[in-house]
């Protein structure tokens, strides 16, 4: 008999005590699933008594919600398919059971003819994940089929700032120097330009942007971000529970609507999550084999995820983190068990500690101090009011500079306790939602912290790291991008949770021989992914992904006319394109390669400072345009002539 390890309680070949065919605690199981089910009502029935109070029976059929409804559906023949049990005769049941059997040895013969049947099912999802990403790149943003991600440049400020930092990697700087005479005309979101020309956020996204920046498909680096990511969710599941709790979790973490947006996305959550997700596979390897390998390979990964987003990176590893100090701290008269535990400690810290090296030597270039980051020093500069932690925008007034971007600083709530909750409460529903679905996976979260997590001791790593990540995110005002991005790290483990609650519902619906629930349960996931990808006209007019697409159609149309009007006047080279995006806060036209060599080139703006002589000084070779973005116009500018006659008409700046 194999011997148990101490760093967990299932190892692989072992088969976890829900997968076995009696039931332990059926009375637990029974109150488990009651409460799931009443649970679920609770979330339903209202919603759909308002509307059906509001509508009547027509207008309640034909317009549903699409997150409800076909759920309360659902829930009406629950309880029929829970009282339906297998009630054959022995004789049926005997030929029921030889057929079960024949069809088990057949799936036997096949799997030893596959020596590694889980590299298989591994290939399968990273697939999924990467056809995914695909397909939604390609869907319509807006009616019109011009405007998909494909289509499109990078629709949220950020990403912009991400393939600067991509760019200059390229060019084997970490800054480029802001223009000598005119600087501010290339100011643009989350992108320093005082003296040194850099993107404000942190290291580990440019470079694994670089090689695919390199040769023209950034988006690819993100699709196997997200393949990667579905891959080791199902190693990670595996490990907790078996091929079947692993390919669950990875196909539904490729298949997850909120996971195939954000791939298409130039943002650091999907670097990040891969670097999380291989973390949490190797570290629970690690649990079960005691391998020093595998926990430096952790250390590395979530290393690589701190250089990426190290708030998300600290909330989500902390649980794991508690946990190792707790190992090291129990008391033991076994010298070999305390070398191994510091062996296991020291090959998970000492990447970590390499890793906060290379931030410092990466701080000090940009910042010239090492425990000043880019992200602080921008805050600090240009959106003092964005601060980190309650009360920020009385905070940030305090410290109210000559370069702030008034516009977007002002954009900031002052963060509260009521809106603090309020943030949590968005972001837990969006983290559901965008995942698979706010009713399949609450449901499986009470089933699973009920019948679960607290007999396998991993399982409360887990849900844990959910909640870390979560709390880690309170002191910040803003919800987040669809009210999800700040805890977008979150899904996949919501997903590995309903994959284990499924699996010991399974097998315990099986042994009180309730043929129909797992059918039932099964149409939870059908709901959800059909609602999340179609749209049945008149039952329901948008589907969860038309819905999440939405929030970028506007940015989408306005990029849209700005290229073709760049494209149809802008027809003399070298150019520069000055825009005034007034009332656009969140709109980057200014788009430039980081060191300002491009055939066209782009500024900004701000309330006419910038001279004309000043630009006619700096870009003596270039036509000037300027882009008039509350209009959708793009107009020629005549600099002055030789003898210092100012340019009639459009002029938007003084001489002063």
């Amino acid at each position: 008999m194999k011997k148990q390890s101490e760093y967990g309680s299932v190892g692989k070949g072992q088969t976890p005590f829900w997968t076995k065919p009696s039931l332990a605690y059926p009375t637990v199981f029974r109150f488990a699933c009651l409460l799931a089910y009443a649970n679920a009502l609770f979330l339903v029935v209202p919603d759909e008594w308002t509307r059906f109070q509001e509508r009547g029976f027509s207008g309640w059929w034909t317009d549903i919600n699409p997150d409800t409804t076909p759920y309360l559906l659902l829930l009406a023949i629950a309880p029929v398919c829970w009282s339906m049990r297998w009630s054959a005769s022995s004789q049926q049941q005997g030929r029921w059971h030889r057929w079960l059997d024949n069809a088990t040895e057949l799936l036997r013969r096949v799997c030893r003819r596959i020596q590694r049947p889980h590299w298989y099912l591994a290939a399968i999802v990273a697939g999924t994940s990467w056809f995914m990403s695909h397909w939604v790149s390609h869907q319509p943003i807006q009616d019109r089929p011009r405007l998909t991600f494909t289509n499109s440049p990078p629709l949220i400020h950020d990403e912009y700032s991400y393939r600067i930092m991509a760019k200059t990697f390229l060019a084997g700087r970490t800054w480029f120097p802001s223009h000598p005479d005119v600087p501010e005309l290339f100011d643009q979101l989350h992108v320093l330009n005082d003296g040194k020309f850099a993107s404000r956020y942190f290291p580990g996204v440019g470079l694994w942007m670089a090689p695919f920046v390199a040769v023209g498909a950034p988006h690819w680096g993100h699709w196997l971000a997200g393949s990667l990511a579905a891959t080791f969710i199902f190693f990670a599941g595996r490990e907790l529970g078996g091929n079947a709790i692993g390919f669950l979790a990875g196909l539904l973490t490729a298949l997850s609507p909120g996971m195939a947006i954000f791939s298409n996305l130039l943002l650091a959550h999907h670097p990040c999550l891969g670097g999380l997700t291989l973390f949490l596979w190797m570290f629970l390897r690690m649990m079960r084999t005691r391998a020093g390998s595998s926990a430096l390979i952790a250390g590395i990964a979530l290393t690589f995820a701190m250089l990426c987003r190290p708030l998300t990176a600290a909330g989500f590893a902390l649980p794991f983190g508690l946990w190792i100090l707790w190992r090291l701290a129990r008391p033991t008269v076994d010298s070999n068990s305390i070398r191994l535990r510091v062996s296991l400690a020291a090959a998970l810290g000492v990447p970590i500690f390499a890793g906060l090296a290379i931030q410092f030597a990466y701080n000090h270039s940009i910042t010239g101090n090492g425990w000043l980051t880019p992200y602080q020093l921008y805050t600090e500069i240009y959106t003092p009011r964005h601060v980190y932690g309650f009360n920020n925008v009385a905070r940030g007034e305090q410290n109210i500079g000559p370069k702030v971007n008034d516009d977007y600083d002002r954009w900031a709530k002052n963060l509260t306790p009521e809106l603090a909750l309020e943030n949590v409460e968005n972001r837990f529903t969006a983290s559901l939602q965008w995942s698979l679905g706010t009713i399949p996976i609450f449901m499986a979260l009470i089933v699973f912290v009920f019948l679960v997590a607290f007999h396998d001791r991993r399982w409360c790593l887990l849900l844990a790291a959910i909640f870390s990540l979560h709390a880690m995110h309170v002191p910040y005002w803003w919800d987040g991008i669809m009210n999800w991005h700040y805890v977008f790290e979150t899904g996949p483990l919501w997903l590995l949770v309903f994959a284990g609650a499924t699996q010991f519902l399974t097998h315990g619906w099986h042994s009180e021989n309730r043929c129909l629930m797992p059918a039932l349960w099964c149409g939870l996931v059908v709901i959800s992914l059909s609602t999340a990808y179609t749209s049945i006209a008149p039952l329901w007019k948008e589907s969860r992904l038309e819905a999440g697409l939405r929030h970028f159609q506007r940015k989408a149309e306005n990029y849209r006319v700005f290229r073709e009007a760049v494209d149809d006047v802008a027809t003399e080279r070298p150019a520069l394109i000055l825009v005034d995006a007034t009332g656009q806060t969140f709109m980057n036209y200014v788009d430039n390669d980081p060191g300002l060599n491009a055939e066209i080139l782009y500024g900004r703006i701000h309330g006419g400072n910038i001279g004309n002589h000043t630009v006619q000084e700096a870009f003596p070779n270039r036509a000037v345009y300027l882009y008039q973005a509350g209009q959708s116009r793009l107009v020629k500018i005549e600099t002055a002539d030789e003898s210092g006659t100012p340019p009639r008409g459009l002029s938007p700046w003084s001489d002063d």
